[in-house]
């Protein structure tokens, strides 16, 4: 598993340090550069792939770089094969920082044209500050790629998988928080969300606030270890976390994909986490993801009552102009952590579920607009599990305390099933080193054999609280 190759740990390390020597101090641009690279490199790779494999069969296949590229802004065309990453990465360094900047970038942004992410590519910028970094860059990517390909080959993993986990801990090393309360979900909450609302097959999932697409990933990857237990349960390993994973290529026949790419949506409003939410999913083998750049509490938004299963961690500080804020939402407030509670009961269906991360503020804030929140997850909802968790688990990104909410539209909340998480697996300070200490697996245990007559000690680390409770509290 990735975590034990030290490799790739090494070399990720070695990339971030060169983009810090280089003068790109914001993680956030740095780690999309990083990803335009790995993109330029990726696709050399497939396309090679193909020629192969056309090759091979005597079948006739028009590469992606045959034919001339005319550069925008100019008269100039060039032969599309020097576009390529296994050509172009052999020129001396300014020739190539050049050849990159005004024709390769430029080319890559026009990839499969009309697509959603060439549409997030439109405003996207490649700031290489000097040819040495592009070399250096160029150079580890290469390793990593080779590394990659070692790991698929003596470990058994598929070469998607360890791509898509190599990706992720890229983006794991984004540690400042960004604007208006955004920060990336850590993968062992994601993956714990996505064994509570247990989501099936053919559902349509969304993320109103999808960031670099974790909870899209947990849905895909949940829904196909599903698939893998049912039909040959002795190719699930047992992660890190405690949390049984498949192999994603174990099972991905075309009709399942097919399912699959048609399931899934995130909007996000901030450009650059569309862009890399599309190539997080790219990454791990989704070839068309649905992310696209919306917000989802303005008037332009209205899809209600569209989608099965909702995971999402809204941004909590935020506040909307009220003039901006979607007729469709009551709630008399500004505050998008109370908004995106009631814009994900709108978008779900009649009997949809919801696994949705909340300041704790949410449970107990004492203003008009929480109070009407929590009535309507009262009386309009089952109000299945509020699981509290401890402050540092979003930590460096925040201190602040948050529960996750469980309920589904609809249904009618009798009693609320409590759990106060102790420990995630991870030290609550900002180094969050891996401890064997996590009480991850016991929540999904306990909330599949919750039991009213059983969990009722409120001393107990879970217990049930009455509807009746609840509202006169």
């Amino acid at each position: 598993m990735l975590q034990n190759n030290s490799t790739l740990k090494s070399l990720i390390a070695k990339l971030w340090q060169k983009f810090w020597e280089g003068g790109i101090a914001n993680p956030l641009t740095a780690i999309e550069q990083i990803t335009y690279l790995i993109f330029m490199k990726r696709l050399d790779d497939l396309e090679a792939k193909r020629e192969r494999d056309a090759d091979f069969t005597g079948e006739k296949y028009i590469s992606r770089f045959s034919g001339k590229y005319k550069v925008p802004g100019s008269n100039e065309e060039v032969d599309k094969s020097e576009l390529r990453w296994s050509n172009f990465k052999h020129r001396p360094a300014d020739e190539m920082l050049l050849l990159v900047q005004t024709k390769v970038f430029p080319f890559l942004k026009e990839f499969e044209g009309g697509s959603r992410f060439t549409k997030a590519m439109s405003n996207a910028v490649f700031i290489m500050p000097n040819g040495r970094l592009l070399v250096e860059a160029i150079k580890i990517v290469e390793q990593l790629f080779t590394e990659i390909e070692k790991d698929a080959r003596e470990g058994g993993q598929a070469f998607q998988d360890i791509q898509g986990d190599v990706y992720e801990m890229l983006l794991s090393e984004i540690a400042t928080a960004g604007k208006n309360g955004q920060f990336r979900t850590p993968r062992h909450i994601i993956k714990l969300m996505s064994e509570l609302v247990a989501p099936q097959l053919g559902q349509r999932m969304a993320d109103p606030s999808s960031g670099t697409g974790g909870f899209i990933l947990g849905f895909y990857q949940y829904i196909l270890t599903e698939l893998v237990r049912k039909s040959d349960p002795a190719k699930l390993i047992t992660d890190e976390d405690g949390f049984e994973r498949a192999t994603m290529s174990a099972i991905l026949t075309d009709k399942v994909k097919q399912i699959l790419d048609q399931s899934m949506f995130g909007f996000d409003i901030d450009t650059t986490m569309v862009r890399l939410g599309l190539m997080n999913l790219m990454m791990h083998g989704i070839d068309e993801p649905r992310i696209d750049y919306q917000d989802t509490l303005s008037k332009s938004y209205n899809d209600d009552n569209q989608f099965d299963i909702i995971m999402a961690n809204p941004p909590f500080t935020g506040n909307i102009d009220k003039g901006d804020i979607n007729e469709g939402l009551k709630l008399p407030t500004t505050k998008t952590e109370l908004l995106f509670v009631e814009r994900i009961f709108t978008m779900l269906k009649m009997g949809g579920t919801s696994a949705v991360i909340v300041p704790q503020g949410v449970l107990f804030g004492s203003g008009k607009a929480f109070m009407m929140l929590r009535k309507m997850l009262i009386d309009k909802t089952e109000l299945k599990a509020v699981i509290a968790m401890p402050g540092g688990v979003f930590k460096p990104y925040a201190g602040v305390s948050t529960a996750i909410l469980i309920f589904t539209k609809g249904g009618e909340t009798n009693d609320v099933w409590f759990y106060d998480m102790q420990a995630d697996g991870y030290t609550l300070d900002d180094k969050r080193n891996k401890i064997d200490k996590s009480d991850l697996p016991d929540i999904v245990l306990q909330y599949k054999a919750r039991n009213t007559k059983k969990d009722n000690d409120r001393k107990a680390r879970y217990f049930f609280v009455p509807k009746k409770e609840i509202e006169t509290n």
